[in-house]
């Protein structure tokens, strides 16, 4: 898959591609429904994806609460399992952000992409101030020459597949009905950090993850599934993961620890995506180690006990 971050700096091969525009964010059912409907108007164009870093929210708000379900890597890493050709990955800065909803369409859609089939919800907004609608877009397709498709939100039972309800299911620890919409288990990918190296000293050695810039999973324990996407280890683990502050310690900087078993690989700068599967219990605060240790023996026993029982593979 070709990266693309520079609208105004493009190559000849990276023109003429039919893309959905989007955010994307979690590459949910919705999403890829949208993507569905690029490949069958597509014809002989390259498949592509036009989205934009940062998220347009964190640009505009940059100190407010993390919301990201994925990070730009993840995405990007997903997109490409979804056999996306073309990720435009736009860079969103003062400029971009300057463009009315007709100077996108011409000077970045048109003539700068030379995009030859556009697809957006139906309830797209673009433009400063979010100032174009879909009907807008069609209009501007058909003076500047490409073609747009409107898909209407994809539905469950009344329900509409959206970050925000994934969102939801994962603040109220309801990993199974976040995997539903995203047709995936929710996914945190990123490079092992060193820890404070308590969980070796108590027989768990963990592998640490920032959450940083994410929305944050309710806090507690879960069952996991662990791919290590690269050096020696590389594959697939099952492991118990904690998500929280780690009271107990007094550290209180969200991050994530999964214990990997059956594991003793040194996988420091490893990357890897650790999958919410199972949510156990709350985060606790112990006041005596032995009570954290004998705790932790029950939260692995169980997490294999459901690891064992569940088909992971597919998701």
């Amino acid at each position: 898959m070709r990266i693309i971050r520079d609208y105004q700096f493009i190559a000849p091969e990276d023109r003429g591609a039919a893309v959905a525009i989007g955010n994307f964010d979690g590459v949910h059912l919705g999403h890829q429904a949208v993507f569905d409907l690029v490949r069958k108007v597509a014809g002989d164009a390259p498949l592509g994806i036009l989205t934009f870093e940062p998220h347009p929210r964190e640009y505009f708000a940059p100190d407010a609460p993390a919301f990201r379900l994925m990070s730009a890597n993840a995405k990007a890493h997903r997109l490409e399992k979804l056999g996306i050709q073309h990720l435009y990955q736009l860079n969103f800065n003062a400029a971009l952000s300057a463009l009315t909803a007709e100077e996108f369409a011409r000077d970045v859609i048109a003539d700068a992409l030379g995009l030859c089939h556009v697809v957006v919800g139906s309830d797209f907004k673009f433009g400063k101030n979010r100032e174009g609608s879909a009907e807008d877009l069609i209009r501007f397709g058909a003076k500047y020459g490409f073609q747009v498709t409107t898909s209407d939100l994809l539905c469950e039972n009344g329900e509409v597949f959206s970050s925000t309800a994934i969102r939801r299911a994962l603040s109220e620890g309801r990993p199974e009905d976040a995997a539903r919409m995203l047709g995936h288990w929710h996914r945190i990918e990123g490079r092992v950090i060193h820890g404070d190296q308590r969980g070796r000293e108590l027989g768990f050695p963990t592998a640490n993850l920032s959450i940083d810039g994410l929305h944050p999973p309710k806090y507690g324990v879960y069952a996991v599934t662990v791919d290590i996407l690269d050096g020696p280890s590389k594959g697939r683990y099952f492991g118990a993961a904690s998500i929280g502050e780690r009271p107990t310690f007094g550290v209180y900087k969200p991050n994530l620890e999964v214990f990997l078993f059956d594991f003793s690989a040194d996988i420091y700068g490893a990357s890897i995506s650790v999958a919410l599967v199972d949510y156990q219990r709350p985060e606790l605060k112990f006041d005596d180690l032995g009570a954290l240790v004998e705790t932790m023996n029950a939260d692995c026993e169980q997490a294999r006990e459901t690891l064992d029982n569940m088909y992971t593979t597919a998701l």
